[in-house]
């Protein structure tokens, strides 16, 4: 869809009255900073936050890299204090999952269950999930020494020894990026060869920092308070041993939670939702906006996360004001 003809579906929309201003789906960065900002703008955004407000950062230990903490904040308490920020403001946070949406007229509809909430404009901020293991002890040491981020954790690690798990370009460049802090990266690959294109193959192959375990299973993650190491199968001898880590890393990508909108918007070949030619939040549905990690392919932090928050924030206020 070009940018003359999603103007011209735009220019043709015409509200009714008694209903939200603006909903929005999702409570991670992006989603409260849109909230903040609508908030601010007088629009009232009702948030529909989903049972685990707050996203990803919920589950995470100490945030070091957001703007204004030099001392870092836990990613729990800089999630509940842009809760309460969003709230003086006038946002109303409401704690449950969406169930469906029909964005198929001019007033969208957000459903929970057999309640129906009505809007003017939308703003799906839901995020994505990382791939995991599935292993129970996984989830017993997550933010504990599991992590999905490098640029977000690798400090931690200074002269220690971490993992990471994947074998393409997502877990080359996470390995390479962490011998900045640890003093050794093993690389574990399920398969016997890497998915990653060849450059960054041989990038992590020249560094002294790093070992590459092929062929390499996790079975279970070790330790007691903090991880201390991994169980691993090698699936071509059929052997187990234990590997010494201080900290294992998870690169085998991420899931967009976009299913629920399978049939409501434009998605991209993975999942991700897509935004219109020339612009950053415009989806292919007009008055349907989207921020945050559910279109990022490749930044997923915290302050990209926010940072298109606000510019969804500020598309819907311009575009809802442009209908009056």
């Amino acid at each position: 869809m070009t940018q003359n003809n999603l103007q011209h579906k735009y220019d043709k929309i015409v509200f009714m009255k008694n209903t939200n201003e603006v909903i929005i789906i999702g409570s991670g960065p992006s989603g409260l900073t849109a909230a903040i900002y609508t908030a601010r703008a007088e629009l009232k955004p009702l948030v529909i936050a989903g049972t685990t407000s707050g996203g990803q950062l919920m589950t995470t230990t100490k945030v070091e890299n957001f703007p204004g903490f030099p001392e870092g904040i836990m990613g729990p308490q800089l999630m509940l204090d842009m809760i309460k920020q969003a709230e003086k403001f006038g946002a109303t946070i409401l704690p449950t999952d969406i169930t469906k949406v029909d964005f198929s007229k001019k007033i969208k509809k957000v459903f929970v269950g057999d309640k129906e909430y009505e809007a003017k404009a939308v703003i799906i901020a839901t995020g994505s999930s990382p791939r995991t293991l599935g292993i129970e002890s996984e989830k017993k040491f997550w933010g504990r020494g599991v992590s999905t981020c490098a640029t977000c954790d690798g400090a931690f690690y200074k002269e220690k020894v971490v993992a990471v798990v994947g074998g393409g370009d997502s877990a080359t460049e996470e390995a390479s990026f962490l011998t900045k802090f640890a003093s050794k990266v093993y690389v574990i690959v399920r398969t016997d060869k890497f998915k990653a294109s060849k450059i960054m193959q041989d990038r992590i192959k020249t560094n002294e920092k790093i070992e590459i375990l092929f062929n390499t299973e996790i079975k279970e993650v070790l330790g007691e308070q903090l991880v201390n190491g991994l169980r691993i199968f090698n699936n071509k001898t059929k052997q187990e041993s234990k590997l010494t880590v201080d900290g294992m890393f998870l690169a085998i990508g991420h899931l967009p939670n976009t299913q629920i909108f399978k049939d409501q918007v434009e998605l991209d070949h993975l999942g991700y939702i897509s935004v219109m030619e020339n612009t950053n939040t415009f989806t292919s549905v007009a008055g349907v906006f989207v921020a945050g990690d559910v279109k990022d392919h490749n930044y997923r932090q915290a302050i990209t996360a926010a940072g298109s928050g606000c510019m969804a924030a500020i598309d819907v206020e311009k575009w809802l004001h442009s209908k009056q």
